[in-house]
């Protein structure tokens, strides 16, 4: 039996996606080939890179506007250090929202002042500060739109006419935003899109060169746009399968249609949350993520058998993060909705025992 798949990444994918990309591992669309050992720079392989780049903006309504979609590898974490390396001159500002903005804002320091503008550090992450200044003369200001280990999610974004740069790794292609209000996001495949091994990344063009340090070629964006995204050897695997799962999200409806069945889910577990006694949210409720939702058990006596009726009904990954604790349910785009109704459905059970 295929488990409920709530981890928190890797990401579940599509079924069919999986097929497809199982298959091209054999052998890529009839070409007597792999997909992971034909050239990357064969046609073959050009044009699915050439696709994915193009999916992506299309899926996020930016195509034509001053943007290009690149697919980099080193994961987010590598993009905490690029942000800062092409954009960064004298000061940047950060929210910190938790575990990654830190990261964030610790390699920023390695180029720049940094100013903090608001953080919630002090309620443990449970919620996304509001109301803060932005100072006027920043490079950038950073934020991350969701956060996975606290699960909470910036429901508007801060106006300013500052650069704004934020890391989706967790939701992107999951509801529809005003992306062009955004000059760089970057977004781990792992978390919604695809396997492990890519990170899209999607830049206006016209906030990049205006750095005076010299980038290394690996970090320069600018060489990674002229050179299509295939600088050096891309993960073949990992955009594949990316792409695939971008046409899946298409083929669906796109962003629209998506946001509609996530926010099912996420209404289907959070009231569940609200109205059993055996449990109790974590994140601010106004906050809340519809991605990852956090959850503690209130009878300490039930955990073990909530444990071991999660086990029998095949739900796997919500373990709450240790910094957090409790349990965590990741929702992401592929998840279908009847697995949280299996979830929910062990919730409500466990309140008839106890």
């Amino acid at each position: 039996m295929k488990k409920h798949n709530f981890s928190a990444g890797p990401c579940i994918l599509p079924s069919e996606v999986m097929q497809k990309a199982s298959e091209a591992v054999l052998e890529l669309d009839g070409i007597g080939l792999s997909l992971i050992e034909i050239s990357h720079r064969s046609k073959a392989f050009v044009d699915i890179m050439e696709k994915a780049r193009a999916l992506a903006l299309e899926l996020l309504g930016l195509e034509g506007k001053g943007y290009q979609a690149l697919f980099l590898q080193g994961g987010a974490s590598m993009q905490f250090l690029m942000t800062a390396y092409n954009l960064l001159e004298k000061k940047a500002g950060y929210v910190n929202t938790g575990t990654w903005s830190q990261k964030a804002i610790k390699e920023a320091r390695l180029f720049g002042d940094i100013v903090e503008v608001a953080s919630s550090q002090k309620d443990n992450f449970n919620h996304i500060p509001k109301g803060f200044g932005i100072p006027s003369d920043l490079d950038y200001l950073h934020l991350t739109s969701n956060n996975t280990i606290y699960g909470t999610q910036f429901k508007k974004f801060p106006k300013t006419d500052v650069p704004l740069v934020c890391d989706m790794s967790s939701d992107i292609f999951s509801r529809q935003l005003d992306f062009s209000q955004f000059d760089l996001i970057y977004a781990g495949a792992q978390k919604n899109m695809g396997p492990a091994g890519t990170t899209l990344v999607v830049v206006k063009e016209d906030i990049l060169g205006e750095v005076s340090r010299k980038i290394p070629s690996m970090l320069d964006y600018s060489i990674h746009i002229a050179k299509d995204s295939m600088f050096n050897t891309p993960p073949v695997f990992a955009v594949y399968v990316s792409m695939l799962t971008m046409q899946w999200l298409k083929d669906l409806g796109g962003i629209a249609a998506i946001e509609e069945i996530n926010e099912r889910k996420a209404n289907l577990i959070y009231s569940e949350i609200e109205l059993n006694p055996v449990f109790s949210g974590i994140a601010a409720k106004e906050d809340r993520s519809n991605m990852n939702a956090t959850f503690n058990i209130t009878d300490d006596e039930l955990k073990d058998v909530f444990d071991e009726m999660c086990k029998e009904a095949g739900i796997n990954g919500i373990n709450g993060h240790r910094s957090v604790g409790g349990y965590r349910a990741s929702m992401y785009n592929a998840l279908p909705l009847e697995s949280v109704g299996v979830l929910v459905d062990i919730m409500s059970e466990l309140e008839k025992k106890g």
